[in-house]
């Protein structure tokens, strides 16, 4: 008897002992994951791709950001967050704990990069801006990106870095968007088609000087295919000679914009809309989202001409008449201006 009596107490102490070590043991790790980390300068970490908590807490501690990958792993465990990390990069702060940089990396707070692309631009062009992309990485597409098939926007990224795929997610949006607001078209649009309707739209983008103006320039154009007269777009000449590149003159010894000379305006291409009927061949720029909604749904409006107006604008008309003298004062702003230009130089 005394002998039963003595194991049990002696299974007391042991259970006492053993409690008293769990309890030491959680508060020792309860200050090992409170404890400053040794990184001295702030620094990024990245959560690839099928990580799993003891790969990046060995990664952490290779990287000098926590000093045991063992103490990360045990708290990842008992705090059940051994599932919990988000791919992505992460800004992790100088003296960073293990408890802090853990939940940094549950919690999916990733740094986030952009490109902005804005509308009217043509296809080499955002393809440059992609490539000349300080956050983007790899290669460019080994294929040829249609003109007007990338959807101006402010595109976000964050591990995710592929030069190649923010291309494609240019390209989905777009197809996302026609998806969307094809269905929608009104009824007596002067296009047939998807694609027509982007062709279209990238020469209302194109014409578009002041945002207000976007529903009257899709407006009159739709007239005017309509009625059977010829778009008449400068951007579209130019478009032909350079594929929307900049058009320069020299003055006076230096480089300057320039508008079309007669002999481009009389140039026959696939897109010159002053010598071949109905729509270019192609989009001659990338449109907006709200260029293409305007040829989709254009407003009802009798205008039939327009001209630039000298503030980035256009002066509209119904007539020819009031047509010809809203040219005839444009030609007459140039003339100041071209005068203003060789007095201040």
């Amino acid at each position: 008897m005394r002998f039963i009596k003595a194991l049990v107490a002696l299974a007391f102490v042991l259970a006492g002992l053993a409690g008293i070590a769990v309890v030491a043991s959680w508060f020792w790790l309860q200050n090992e994951i409170a404890e400053p980390g040794p990184l001295v300068e702030s620094t990024v970490f990245e959560v690839r791709q099928g990580d799993s908590v003891s790969a990046v807490a060995q990664r952490l501690e290779e990287q000098g950001i926590i000093s045991s990958a063992t103490t990360m792993k045990l708290h990842a465990r008992i705090s059940d967050m051994e599932a919990g990390l988000k791919v992505g990069e992460y800004a992790i702060p100088p003296r960073a704990s293990v408890a802090s940089i853990l939940e940094r990396l549950v919690s999916g707070d990733v740094l986030t990069y952009r490109i902005t692309v804005p509308e009217g631009l043509t296809t080499a062009q955002i393809l440059r801006l992609v490539e000349n992309h300080e956050d983007l990485e790899g290669d460019m597409p080994d294929r040829e990106i249609g003109e007007g098939t990338l959807l101006p926007d402010t595109y976000i990224f964050s591990a995710e870095k592929s030069r190649t795929a923010i291309i494609e997610r240019m390209e989905k949006a777009q197809d996302d968007l026609l998806e969307e607001l094809w269905p929608q078209r009104a009824d007596d649009i002067p296009v047939s088609t998807s694609e027509e309707a982007i062709i279209l739209a990238s020469v209302v983008e194109k014409e578009t000087g002041h945002a207000e103006e976007r529903q009257l320039v899709a407006g009159l154009f739709t007239n005017r295919l309509r009625r059977g007269m010829r778009l008449e777009s400068d951007p579209t000449v130019i478009y032909g000679v350079s594929r929307g590149e900049p058009l320069y003159r020299t003055l006076n010894g230096k480089k300057v914009r320039r508008t079309l000379y007669r002999s481009e305006l009389d140039r026959v291409t696939d897109w010159n809309t002053y010598e071949i009927d109905g729509l270019p061949k192609t989009p001659i720029c990338n449109p907006g989202r709200a260029s293409i909604a305007a040829v989709l749904n254009p407003p009802e409006t009798d205008f039939i001409f327009f001209v630039a107006d000298g503030s980035g604008g256009h002066a509209f008309a119904e007539t020819l008449a009031e047509h010809n003298r809203n040219v005839a004062a444009y030609r007459e702003y140039e003339r100041r201006e071209i005068a203003r230009e060789r007095s201040e130089d």
